[in-house]
């Protein structure tokens, strides 16, 4: 049985905070365990539920999400932060790796973005919407007044700028190399309908609709 993933969601507009509820709720490996409006209320809770993940809003009353979350990680650096928000500004990204969270998405992805952003968390790996990798990595390539910052985005998420597993990022190097379905579950020892599952699962969060498409984005972002 899928570990169901705890879930804490900080987030002060009604509408957004039960609209994120409703998606992930939808999911069965995933459990609300509270949510709050306040900033200040969001680290208490935390600290007092300690669930696996904490999507958190960076506008927030009280204290920001930013804030909240060098808050929450200095009392227990275990509980994993997904940025949930409208902001894609350099700043709010950079400093929001910097507090310590663990992935960053917009509130304009998916449903199912959302999800597997909030799994791939839950599972240790780094988190980044599409559309804010880019700006992270013109960024580290323009080599821009972030510099120090970058260090941290670096440390948090290395080369996996797409919630890959280690597992999947292991997959998607075999995919690059040109093994079959087949040839992957013999050499992870794996079955090949979990291999299956990982290739699945690889498409989906590097937002591609074939092998081909996913080892050309591999290749062109480094993550191989």
């Amino acid at each position: 049985m899928a570990k169901n993933v705890k879930v804490l969601i900080i987030e002060d507009h009604d509408m957004a905070r039960m609209g994120l509820s409703v998606i992930l709720s939808n999911n069965p490996d995933i459990m609300i365990s509270d949510m709050c409006a306040d900033g200040l209320e969001g680290v208490e809770k935390a600290v007092e539920l300690k669930p696996d993940v904490v999507v958190m809003d960076i506008g927030l009353p009280t204290i920001d999400g930013i804030e909240a979350t060098k808050r929450i990680k200095a009392v227990n650096p275990d509980i994993r932060v997904l940025m949930y928000t409208s902001r894609e500004g350099d700043d709010d990204i950079f400093d929001s790796f910097q507090a310590g969270a663990d992935g960053y998405i917009t509130k304009g992805a998916s449903a199912e973005q959302t999800v597997a952003a909030v799994k791939a968390v839950s599972e240790g790996a780094g988190w980044l919407d599409p559309a804010i990798a880019k700006v992270v990595l013109t960024n580290i390539r323009r080599g821009s007044e972030y510099t120090e910052k970058r260090g941290e985005i670096n440390y948090k998420l290395g080369k996996n700028l797409y919630g890959l597993t280690e597992r999947e990022m292991e997959v998607l190097a075999l995919i690059v190399d040109g093994l079959t379905n087949p040839q992957i579950a013999e050499k992870l020892v794996i079955t090949i309908s979990t291999t299956k599952t990982h290739v699945h699962s690889i498409l989906q969060k590097l937002y591609v609709n074939s092998r081909s498409k996913a080892i050309s984005m591999a290749m062109k972002e480094g993550l191989v």
